[in-house]
């Protein structure tokens, strides 16, 4: 029976290695800071108070929480010859990813909701978008999190491993842990395309219809605030895109290459976390001006006391 598995990690070259642990290590400070940035000054910020901003202090906790289940690991490993993680820490990171993942899947849709109820029903999108439907909405992003993370779960936990126990990675995920597995795993790529891929694809191109009619009433319907609602609707594609790219990629290809595996793997776990708050923060004028707000009164809550 495997008690544990052994990543193969990034790189064998000790000096690569320590390239590598400044690097994700300036990154995932990064990453810490910007996400937990955009976190307070929302929370701060009155002005700030609103549904859109709301699901993004969200996207930012749950981007902050993603990241948090293998960049810290991946950074410490640069350092062990050994890089081993026990099989339920293996199932652990697998729950996690998907957990998060699945989660942030929805906030990005309901983003998309939020910006279509904004644009195409200006009128009614306090009623839309109240407090209830925001709630409701962070209730059900947590609970199919969960839901799509125990069906991921639920693939592996029983599989028998009975010798090969080096997973070509950095961390745990489903496609590349059944692999492993000493039985025909045919099937389980299959439903793992289903579960993980089919969802991918499906709420990628509602996103891609729903920003469609976006930019289409917008276009129809010009006012003096365009330039600010498709600056805010770039920031928002991109990050779809950002996302959903690699994910779409790694649950979906039936030919999987290593090495471009690998590179998807540190962009969605590492890279996408840290580019999320540059973009929203550097093209929106709400958010920077709340953020000179919070320095100023930082600054001066610090020169009282």
């Amino acid at each position: 029976m495997v008690t544990e598995f052994i990543f193969l990690g990034l790189s064998n070259s000790p000096e690569l290695q320590i390239f590598l642990f400044v690097f994700f290590f300036v990154f995932y400070l990064g990453i810490v800071f910007g996400n937990l940035l955009i976190v307070i000054t929302v929370a701060y910020d009155s002005r700030l108070h609103s549904p859109m901003y709301f699901l993004l202090a969200n996207l930012s906790l749950i981007d902050l929480c993603l990241s948090s289940v293998t960049a810290p690991k991946m950074i410490a490993d640069f350092f062990r010859k050994r890089k081993v993680i026990s099989f339920k820490g293996c199932l652990a990171q697998i729950f996690l990813l998907h957990f998060f993942g699945g989660s942030e899947l929805v906030i990005l849709t309901a983003m998309a909701l939020d910006r279509y109820a904004a644009i195409c029903k200006p009128l009614r999108y306090t009623t839309i978008m109240c407090s209830n439907v925001c709630v409701g909405i962070m209730a059900a992003a947590w609970g199919a999190g969960f839901l799509h993370s125990v069906s991921q779960l639920a693939f592996a936990v029983n599989l028998p491993f009975c010798g090969p126990n080096e997973v070509d990675s950095f961390y745990c995920d489903l496609p590349r842990v059944i692999k492993l597995a000493c039985t025909d795993t045919y099937r389980l790529d299959i439903m793992v395309i289903a579960n993980s891929g089919v969802l991918t694809v499906c709420s990628f191109v509602l996103l891609i219809i729903s920003y469609t009619i976006i930019l289409v009433t917008i276009q129809h319907r010009p006012s003096d605030r365009s330039s600010k609602v498709l600056s805010t609707l770039t920031a928002h594609i991109t990050v779809v895109l950002l996302f959903f790219g690699p994910c779409i990629f790694i649950y979906t290809w039936p030919f999987p290459i290593k090495s471009l595996d690998k590179f998807l793997a540190v962009f969605y776990s590492v890279v996408t976390p840290l580019l999320n708050p540059i973009i929203y923060t550097l093209r929106n004028k709400d958010m920077k001006t709340a953020m000179r707000r919070l320095r100023k009164w930082d600054a001066n809550s610090w020169i009282k006391s």
